[in-house]
């Protein structure tokens, strides 16, 4: 059974907003006052001539690690896209021409409107071959497509990972490490 409520008719100044029309410029205007003679210290950056550094927790865009010989490392066991809490990374997996290695990424995508930026793949990857240790932020782009990245934006051109295929580190290498 359906309960009837009383609904109240509002009356002419309810009706015409007013009130909180003049709240909203009130608000508005105080802002406007503070900003404009409060904050002489407020920082203004000349981007991109000058750019703020990133904070040392800051994990960056996500790249693919390379093996020694060009190749990428990743093995297409599908655990980073298992990982991923946002469901935004897609593989299609391929065999490999080498016998030692039983699978090769043939599609690596990642979606970076869904990506959260957790940090999940890297930590599931038993390859060290996606990292987020970039330190450069997402390409802002004009298109939802653009921000679907592939292998080949993803490949670091950094040369290659300085970690053992398997997730063994090499404390001989200078450099990065498994994370």
């Amino acid at each position: 059974m359906a309960k009837l409520v009383d609904r109240m008719q509002p009356d002419l100044v309810t009706q015409s907003y007013v009130i909180e029309v003049a709240k909203g410029v009130a608000l508005t205007s105080r802002q406007f006052v503070r900003n404009l003679f409060g904050r002489k210290d407020t920082p203004t950056v000349q981007y991109p001539e000058v750019k703020t550094p990133y904070p040392a927790r800051n994990r960056g865009r996500h790249r693919l690690m390379r093996r020694p010989d060009g190749q990428v490392r990743c093995v297409a066991c599908m655990l980073c896209a298992t990982a991923c809490p946002a469901n935004c990374i897609t593989i299609v997996a391929a065999e490999h021409p080498d016998p030692g290695i039983e699978k090769v990424p043939t599609t690596f995508g990642i979606d970076l409107l869904k990506c959260i930026y957790c940090g999940f793949c890297e930590e599931a990857c038993p390859c060290d071959a996606i990292r987020m240790d970039s330190g450069r932020h997402a390409i802002p782009t004009d298109t939802r497509v653009a921000q679907k990245t592939a292998i080949v934006s993803l490949l670091d051109k950094d040369g290659p990972s300085t970690a053992v295929q398997g997730g063994e580190f090499k404390a001989d290498h200078a450099g990065g490490g498994h994370h």
